[in-house]
């Protein structure tokens, strides 16, 4: 299933497109051919929440606040609207042809590649290049491979992606105006550690609190921190960690090995509080296995946007050093929906072939399509295309 959640203020999320260079196409033409055939199962579509609700502003200058444009926008909390996309029990069969050989320098793979083999293994020829502008199409199908402990990654497009915070790479800082290159720097390195912590620290995978990740978040910002501790204390539907964090129930499943695969890219640009605006969107996918000791694998994808700004404090009553929180996005593939006890839980195949699950009310949806608006996912319990 997935899942989207989304916490906005006041900034727009940046957009982008790309094209694809002649070159690229003369390499992609020179390269051998292979057809490609892919199928998986309709997994239950994931979750999705999207909060949409701008920072609110309280009445009045708050005493010791200098004045700036637009200072209310900063001084509210966000809110939360959710979107619950169930795992399905029905299988969905995806049969895609391609004649393609090792796309790779396309931005953003939008052709897709195949490294698997029909063995169960998860070789990939070479890794992708970073992510440096928005894929214009999903990755397309890859071998039909069962995935494994030894191969957790077997038959996904995820198995090309880069391994954990390796995956997390850091635009060049330069000076914004008269914002300096060393406060874009630390916007850049704050807004990092927030998603690692928050998406690769194996203890907060496992439910643990993500102390580091809250450590970097302006406490003077009104209501966050607050919500935030809510929803990892009591969490509900509309106080769900699950919004900024991905965690596991360790009594139901565990991690099919240390790796987490990681495809994305942070932009940055000057902010609307006078200070540095960062905007994060990443794709984080987990690998699997029930609790009890069975090794059947199944995959958990989480797409995260995120939007930060480290504002300035001769303008506003901020802390220094600290970031706002402005907006945060999330969509979930194979996760029950309707569950609202702050963890991801994950179907299996097994699980899905015996019948289980809600039936799907939407189309299905590719949760490794990059190339998607995470604001555009359809609403209901929808299949998902593949794992």
């Amino acid at each position: 299933m997935s899942d989207r959640r989304s916490e906005q203020s006041s900034g727009d999320e940046p957009s982008s497109s790309s094209s694809i260079p002649d070159e690229v196409w003369e390499q992609f033409m020179r390269d051998n051919e292979r057809d490609i055939r892919g199928s998986a199962p309709k997994e239950p579509s994931a979750r999705a929440r999207e909060v949409t609700e701008r920072l609110k502003g309280r009445k009045g200058e708050p005493e010791g606040w200098r004045t700036g444009p637009a200072w209310q926008e900063m001084n509210g909390r966000a809110a939360r609207r959710r979107k619950g996309w169930a795992l399905v029990g029905v299988p969905l069969a995806v049969a895609l042809a391609v004649v393609a050989m090792r796309p790779s320098l396309i931005p953003g793979d939008p052709i897709g590649s195949l490294t698997g083999t029909s063995s169960g293994t998860d070789t990939a020829t070479s890794a992708l290049p970073d992510e440096t502008a928005a894929p214009t199409a999903p990755p397309s199908a890859v071998a039909r491979d069962t995935p494994t402990l030894a191969h957790p990654f077997a038959g996904s497009p995820a198995l090309r992606w880069a391994d954990g915070a390796a995956g997390i790479v850091l635009p060049k800082a330069t000076a914004l105006g008269a914002i300096p290159k060393a406060r874009v720097e630390l916007a850049l390195q704050q807004t990092r550690k927030l998603l690692i912590d928050a998406n690769l620290n194996p203890k907060v995978v496992a439910g643990a609190r993500p102390g580091t990740a809250l450590s970097v978040l302006d406490p003077a910002q009104p209501g966050v921190l607050d919500d935030l501790n809510t929803s990892l204390r009591s969490p509900s539907k509309t106080h769900d960690p699950l919004f900024l964090f991905s965690r596991f129930d360790p009594k139901e499943v565990r991690p099919a090995g240390k790796v987490i695969k990681v495809r994305g890219r942070i932009t940055f640009k000057q902010g609307k509080f006078e200070g540095v605006a960062v905007h994060a969107d990443y794709t984080f996918v987990y690998p699997v296995v029930r609790a009890d000791g069975s090794t059947e694998v199944a995959r958990t994808i989480v797409r995260r946007v995120v939007d930060t700004e480290l504002s300035d404090p001769a303008h506003y009553r901020v802390t220094p050093g600290r970031l706002n929180l402005l907006r945060y996005d999330e969509s979930a593939g194979n996760s029950s929906c309707d569950v609202y006890d702050g963890y991801l839980h994950p179907q299996f195949p097994s699980q899905l072939s015996s019948g289980g699950g809600a039936d799907p009310t939407g189309p299905s949806v590719d949760p490794y399509d990059r190339s998607r608006d995470i604001g555009a996912a359809p609403d209901g319990c929808n299949a998902l295309s593949r794992t």
